[in-house]
């Protein structure tokens, strides 16, 4: 029996507005505080190795506890999940940029990433619940994809900005009052649909699992970028994470109550989503840090000239988003949109493989523009199909298992590529560096050899863009003119109901 299509909430733009806010500030604190690290670091006097664990605490708790954040959604209610998570981050925001020690930075962004979990499944689910109309919804995660796609390269601006003129505590700060109007906006016009909440108890065992192996994942690429692939320390953490995750897929096949029902993550469309997002984004986050580090160690532009090269990115993301991808996603199959857009984004990374010491801007500029249209016409669908024909009782779930997907594809593209683009340095050396060189040739074959580690990741990320196209392209069979399908018999909601008329 088909079920009732619900009355679409007449705040839900507003509510749109004060969510998109939370997102943005989540997916700019990925970004933000890699720029304000070098100031941090000198501040406080921490090592290098502190210094990963800035970035690794955040990514650690974030991806270890995101399935868990969305199933608390799903239970306990988006609306008081999003207004909990937000006061938290903001507080732990706070915390950070009052640090006085290593220990409390570190500890703080631990916390920002504990929140964050909380924050971000909550903030996607309710757009899920909240827009119930094809079109509207298709406009509603245009606006959603772009937020979350162009957020990362505009932290780089406004890091670059807040580092450069004012203290590199200000990128923590910055998050109070971002924090305070999306709290306020929330209390006032978010409501949360009747009747889609899950009454189930918690998966306390599911839970501890799949949270462990996640860190565990996450962590043996981390250490894999500073002791190598054959350290023991790498290979215990990626047996130990094998295993707790097997075990994990085992419990919820028994559990009464699983924590990630398997029919989210079997369907083709959902699993096919998350597997080609998840790849994309470790291409994506790899271009980031490498082109980051060219612009600034090798072409000598400043923190906030990186953050406005990336501009002609976020722009191309944007009308990817919300101008292709928006108006053809209920007209067009979804694999006609992200394997097309993840090949053009490819294409934009091969053009940035060609970058040399001393390469103009012009060089990078297509690469950049190509990059986001395809990555923006990509994202949009791909968050659509993320919840593609999901019981409502399960969207906090469905969306957390998007965000981990992100979260730990851009955990494991910055690791595994830095470790890519370092054995390329390395090897460069070793057969261009000469200490009898003089001065002057010695200090250009550095900067060759980095810029030859960079260009490796990129024809790595390039590869790996690619994979995605295909894993799209073959895998996923929904969404189009399926989208305007109203509820299918069998208790799912299809991508989502048109209201009656």
């Amino acid at each position: 029996m088909s079920q009732p299509v619900p009355q679409a909430d007449p705040n839900r733009w507003k509510a749109l507005g004060f969510i998109g806010l939370a997102q943005l500030m989540v997916v700019l604190d990925a970004t933000i505080v890699n720029i304000a690290l070098p100031s941090a670091q000198r501040s406080l006097h921490f090592s290098d190795a502190n210094r990963t664990w800035v970035i690794t605490a955040y990514a650690l708790a974030f991806g270890g506890l995101l399935l868990f954040g969305g199933r608390i959604a799903d239970l306990w209610g988006r609306r008081n999940t999003f207004i909990t998570g937000l006061i938290g981050f903001a507080t732990a925001s706070a915390i950070g940029g009052a640090a006085q020690s290593t220990g409390m930075l570190i500890g703080a962004r631990a916390l920002q990433g504990l929140f964050g979990a909380l924050l971000a499944p909550a903030a996607l689910s309710l757009l899920t619940v909240m827009f119930s109309e094809a079109k509207e919804r298709a406009k509603a995660f245009g606006i959603y994809g772009a937020i979350a796609g162009g957020g990362g390269a505009l932290g780089l601006i406004l890091g670059g900005a807040l580092t450069q003129y004012l203290d590199w505590r200000w990128t923590f700060f910055i998050n109070v009052p971002f924090a305070v109007i999306a709290v306020s906006g929330a209390i006032l016009v978010i409501r949360e649909p009747q009747g889609t909440r899950n009454r189930n108890r918690l998966d306390i065992p599911g839970v501890l699992l799949v949270s462990s192996g996640l860190v565990s994942l996450v962590y043996g690429f981390t250490k894999a970028s500073e002791d190598g692939w054959g350290s023991h320390t790498t290979i215990g953490l990626f047996v130990a994470a094998a295993v707790l995750l097997a075990a994990f897929v085992v419990v919820e096949n028994v559990v009464k109550a699983p924590l990630l029902p398997m029919r989210v993550v079997l369907d083709r469309n959902r699993g096919g989503a998350y597997l080609s997002l998840g790849l994309a984004v470790i291409g994506m986050f790899g271009l980031f840090l490498f082109l980051t580090y060219y612009m600034q160690n090798i072409l000598g532009y400043s923190p906030v000239m990186t953050g406005v090269a990336f501009l002609p990115m976020v722009a191309g993301m944007i009308t990817g988003s919300t101008q292709i991808g928006a108006r053809l996603m209920n007209r067009l199959p979804a694999r006609f949109l992200m394997g097309p857009g993840f090949l053009v984004a490819s294409m934009g990374m091969l053009i940035l493989t060609q970058i040399k010491v001393d390469s103009s801007y012009w060089l990078m500029l297509p690469g950049l523009v190509l990059m986001g249209l395809g990555m923006g016409t990509a994202f949009m669908p791909a968050m659509s199909l993320a919840t593609f024909r999901v019981n409502p009782q399960d969207a906090g779930v469905a969306s957390a298992m998007v965000n981990t997907s992100q979260q730990v594809g851009g955990a494991i593209g910055t690791a595994a590529l830095s470790t890519v683009a370092s054995s390329a340095t390395t090897a460069f050396m070793k057969s261009h560096f000469s200490p009898t060189l003089p001065k002057p040739m010695q200090q250009l074959v550095q900067a060759q050899g980095a810029v030859h580690g960079f260009s490796t990741a990129i024809w790595w990320s390039f590869g790996i863009l690619l994979a995605a196209a295909v894993v799209a392209s073959a895998l996923l069979n929904g969404g189009g003119k399926s989208n305007l399908v109203a509820a299918s018999g069998d208790g799912e909601i299809a991508d989502i109901p048109v209201m009656a008329h």
